[in-house]
């Protein structure tokens, strides 16, 4: 991977010495990637305020989110999975989308009523997707029932979006706030924008007609886990309360390679969070105006949220079954006695880089 640095967006922003710590961390990548190829595509079930849909989503593989390159956040790996050279043209991107269109025809049960695009970055971004690009998916996606686009506050904008709205086609975009308190998404997460910033979104968005979908982080590194639990009941509840923000989706922490959690994990400084706390949040919230949901990525594994790897998947299960009824009673279906461990961690964990379980 060429040296990643900031550009003149970035410079200022975040902490220098997360920064420069991130850049020597993704300098180690040693990967190429075909800028015609998805970097991922898959089928899924997902609730939005229009009920339940089939879903399509897409990751495309474009240069890279700016701010990644500039170091960026503290958890996020995506980026040394983007291609080389920090930018994609129309025609390759295009390609990209013919092929996950190809996997949905192969895949799913008819078109999917949902389309999610997401870009490791900011799909508002015109450097990672351009004008026209983003024109020209809006045209192929105009006949689906709702859509949800990835973008940091900053590219949020009536009229970019309005290539979607003016369609008649339901619009959400996906906001990685991370947490609603400045003070952790500064430190621990080294992202650069405030909450404020994000209500602007909101506000944006709503001009344009279309929704916002949140997304929070379980557990960043320098966090305890009850710490992060306490952040993230407060965080998902300040999110519900923001005019346009209808959606919730709480993402526990995993280990990505080629970022500073996974040099902590390496050291013995760092747990990604138990399966437990992702369920504590869920019941506790449930009440919130909001649809509030969780998709733990690699469950069950080391480097993923987990508990004794017993109760893992009965648990997942569990967490997916909320996820699509909104129901927090299926939260007393499950049990396990690794759940009495959790309880002593939350209570006695009170250093962040000495884990009490591994």
């Amino acid at each position: 991977m060429s040296q990643p640095s900031p550009d003149v967006y970035e410079q200022g922003r975040g902490m220098d010495a997360h920064n420069a710590a991130m850049r020597e961390i993704r300098a180690r990548k040693d990967r190429t990637y075909d800028p015609r190829e998805p970097t991922r595509v898959w089928i899924d079930e997902d609730n939005t305020p229009g009920g339940v849909y089939q879903s399509l989503t897409i990751i495309l593989n474009t240069g890279g989110c700016r701010w990644a390159r500039a170091g960026g956040c503290t958890m996020c790996g995506y980026v040394a999975e983007s291609v080389e050279g920090g930018s994609v043209t129309h025609e390759e991107l295009m390609a990209q989308l013919g092929a996950c269109l190809d996997h949905e025809r192969e895949q799913a049960d008819g078109e999917s009523g949902l389309v999610k695009i997401y870009t490791s970055g900011s799909f508002l971004d015109e450097r990672e997707v351009p004008a026209e690009t983003r024109r020209a998916i809006a045209e192929t996606f105009a006949d689906r029932e709702r859509i949800v686009v990835e973008s940091l506050p900053d590219f949020v904008a009536r009229e970019k979006l309005a290539d979607f709205t003016d369609r008649g086609l339901d619009t959400d975009v996906a906001v990685g706030l991370e947490t609603a308190t400045d003070r952790v998404r500064r430190d621990c997460v080294n992202k650069y924008f405030e909450f404020s910033d994000f209500e602007a979104a909101c506000a944006a968005a709503r001009e344009a007609g279309a929704g916002v979908k949140a997304y929070l982080l379980l557990k960043p590194p320098f966090l305890s886990e009850s710490e992060a639990v306490a952040d993230m009941k407060r965080s998902v509840r300040r999110c519900a309360g923001v005019d346009g923000c209808h959606t919730v989706s709480m993402n526990p922490t995993n280990v990505q390679r080629h970022t500073m959690v996974e040099d902590l994990y390496h050291e013995g400084g760092y747990r990604p969070p138990w399966l437990w706390s992702v369920c504590e949040v869920l019941e506790s919230t449930a009440d919130a105006d909001a649809i509030v949901v969780s998709d733990p990525v690699g469950h069950g594994s080391d480097r993923g949220p987990h508990n004794c790897g017993d109760c893992d998947d009965r648990v997942q299960n569990a967490i997916k079954d909320f996820d699509l009824r909104q129901d927090p009673s299926v939260f007393g279906e499950v049990s396990c006695a690794c759940e009495r461990t959790w309880e002593v961690v939350m209570d006695h964990e009170t250093a962040y880089s000495a884990p009490l379980v591994r």
